[in-house]
C-alpha cells in the first residue's frame, strides 16, 4: 500500500502505478515512466507450452482498461491523457518523441496545435480539478476547527500542488501539460522508495508488537514464545536454492517448469516473445515480476505460519528492481528485446552470484528500531495526554450540564408556582362584628370601602 499525503491529508492507494502509455491505438511503451498512465496488461505466469497450442480465434480487441497510477491526482492525469490521445496531431507527435525530449518539455509545446474541441475539454478538466483542490483545502480547514472566520488564501495553498499552474485556474496551457508530465515522472520515480519505506515500517511494527507481547508473559511463557519464534525463522529459511533473478538458471527454470519446454533448447529470443504477454516488444514491470513467481514459491507459502505474504511482495520488488538496474540501460523502466539479448551475453547472466533473500537482509537496523519505538512512545504519550484533556473537557461539560439542568428545574418550578397562583380562587374575608358594650349585642361592622379617600381624609371606623 502506498500513502500520498498533502498538508495533513492522506490518500491510501493499493494499486501499482501503470507502466505503459499509448501507441497509436495500442500501447506505446517509450513514454512509460512519464505519465505512467494508462493502459496496463498485467502479466501472469505461463503454465502451458505456447508452441503446442493452437492460435485462438480472432476476437474484437477491447481497449485496455485504464489503471490507477497510485497518484492522488490520478483521475485528472488520466482524463487529460485520454483527451489528448483523441487528437491525431498529438498522437503522431507522441509516437515520434523519445523519452528525453518529453522530459525536457518538447511534447508539451505541441499542445498549441491540438484541436479547439480538445483544448476546450482540457480547460474544463482543469477547472474541475482546481475546484476539487479548493474543496480539499476547505475540508482541511474544517477539520482543523475552522480557525475562526479568517479567509482562506486558496492561491497560496494551491502552490503545494505542482502538477498544475494555479495562477491560471481557468484554461489548460502548455505550462500545465509540462507540469503534469514532470510531476508524474518525479512522483513515480519515488514510488519504489515509498514502498520500501512502508515495508520497513511494517517490519518494525511487527517486531515491536512481538516485543510488547513478550512483556505481558511470565518467564516460562516468554521462553516458550522465543523458542517458537526461532523455530518459525528456521522453517522459513529452510527452502530450496533461490536462483539469481534474471540469470540464465532462473530463466531456464521458468522455461522448463512454467513453459513446459526442454531446458537444453533454451533460446533467449523465444523466451522473450513467450513472456512479452501484451506483444508490445518490451518487458514492463508487471511482466518482469511474473517471471519471479517460481522463485518466490520456493520461499513463501500462504498456508504456512512462518511465511509472510507482505514480505513476499517486497522480495518480488527487490528482484524486479535488481533486473531493471542490470538490464534497463536507458532507464525508461522497460526492457526491450535488444536490452534483454545483450544482457544474456554478460557474465552476470551466465555465472551469477548467489541471491540473498530478505531473511538474510534485515529491513532495518537496531538504531532505526530504537528510534521507531521512541517515536511510538512519544505518540502514545501524546495520545494519552489528549485523552486526559478530553476526559477533563468531558467532566467540565457534564458539570456545566448539571448546572443547566438545575437552573432549568428551578425555572420550571417557578413557572408552575405562578400558574397555580393564577388559577387559584382567593375566598373573601368573613364579616367583622363589634360588641355593644352597653347592651351586650353584637353590631355588624361597617364595611370598609375599598375606594381610596380624597387627600386629607381618613377612614372613620367609629360608631356613635
Amino acid at each position: 500500500m502506498v500513502v500520498f499525503s498533502w498538508a495533513g491529508f492522506k490518500w491510501e492507494e493499493t494499486s501499482k502505478p501503470s507502466n505503459t502509455m499509448w501507441r497509436g491505438g495500442g500501447i506505446y511503451p517509450h513514454c512509460l515512466l512519464l505519465v505512467s498512465l494508462f493502459f496496463c496488461t498485467h502479466a501472469v505466469p505461463i503454465s502451458v507450452d505456447k508452441t503446442k497450442v493452437s492460435p485462438p480465434e480472432e476476437k474484437v480487441q477491447q481497449p485496455p482498461q485504464s489503471v490507477d497510477t497510485g497518484l492522488h491526482y490520478d483521475r485528472y492525469l488520466r482524463e487529460v491523457i485520454d483527451f489528448l490521445e483523441k487528437d491525431q496531431h498529438f498522437r503522431e507527435k507522441l509516437h515520434n518523441t523519445d523519452m528525453e525530449d518529453i522530459k525536457q518539455g518538447k511534447l508539451a509545446k505541441e499542445l498549441d496545435f491540438v484541436s479547439h474541441h480538445v483544448r476546450t475539454k482540457l480547460d474544463e478538466l482543469k477547472r474541475q480539478e482546481v475546484s476539487r483542490l479548493r474543496t480539499l483545502i476547505k475540508a482541511k480547514q474544517d477539520l482543523e476547527g475552522g480557525k475562526g472566520d479568517k479567509a482562506v488564501d486558496h492561491q497560496a495553498l494551491l502552490k503545494q500542488f505542482e502538477y498544475l499552474n494555479h495562477m491560471n485556474p481557468h484554461t489548460f496551457e502548455v505550462e500545465d501539460l509540462d507540469r503534469l508530465i514532470k510531476s508524474a515522472t518525479s512522483d513515480l520515480e519515488n514510488y519504489d522508495k515509498e514502498r520500501h519505506e512502508e515495508f520497513k515500517r511494517y517490519e518494525m511494527m511487527k517486531e515491536h508488537e512481538r516485543r510488547e507481547h513478550l512483556k505481558t508473559l511470565d518467564e516460562e511463557g516468554r521462553k516458550k514464545e522465543e523458542e517458537h519464534y526461532e523455530e518459525m525463522k528456521k522453517k522459513h529459511a529452510d527452502h530450496p536454492k533461490i536462483n539469481h533473478p534474471g540469470s540464465q538458471d532462473q530463466l531456464k527454470e521458468v522455461w522448463e517448469e512454467a513453459d513446459g519446454l526442454d531446458p537444453d533448447d533454451f533460446d533467449p529470443k523465444t523466451f522473450f516473445n513467450l513472456h512479452d504477454t501484451n506483444g508490445d516488444g518490451y518487458f514492463d514491470e508487471q511482466e518482469l515480476e511474473a517471471l519471479f513467481t517460481k522463485e518466490l514459491e520456493k520461499i513463501y507459502d500462504p498456508t504456512n505460519e512462518e511465511d509472510d505474504m507482505v514480505e513476499m511482495e517486497e522480495e518480488r520488488l527487490r528482484m524486479r528492481e535488481h533486473v531493471m538496474n542490470e538490464v534497463d540501460t536507458n532507464k525508461d523502466r522497460l526492457v526491450s528485446m535488444d536490452e534483454f539479448l545483450v544482457a544474456t551475453k554478460k557474465k552476470e547472466f551466465l555465472e551469477p552470484e548467489s541471491w540473498e533473500t530478505l531473511e538474510q537482509n534485515q529491513a532495518y537496523t537496531e538504531d532505526e528500531m530504537r528510534e521507531f519505538e521512541e517515536h511510538l512512545a512519544r505518540e502514545e504519550q501524546d495520545l494519552n495526554q489528549k485523552s486526559m484533556d478530553l476526559q477533563k473537557q468531558k467532566e467540565e461539560l457534564e458539570r456545566q450540564q448539571q448546572q443547566l439542568n438545575a437552573q432549568k428545574l428551578e425555572l420550571q418550578q417557578a413557572v408552575e408556582h405562578m400558574e397555580r397562583l393564577k388559577t387559584q380562587k382567593v375566598e373573601p374575608p368573613p364579616d367583622v362584628q363589634v360588641l355593644d358594650t352597653d347592651g351586650g349585642n353584637a353590631i355588624p361592622a361597617a364595611p370598609v370601602s375599598s375606594q381610596p379617600l380624597p387627600p386629607g381624609h381618613m377612614q372613620d371606623t367609629s360608631h356613635s
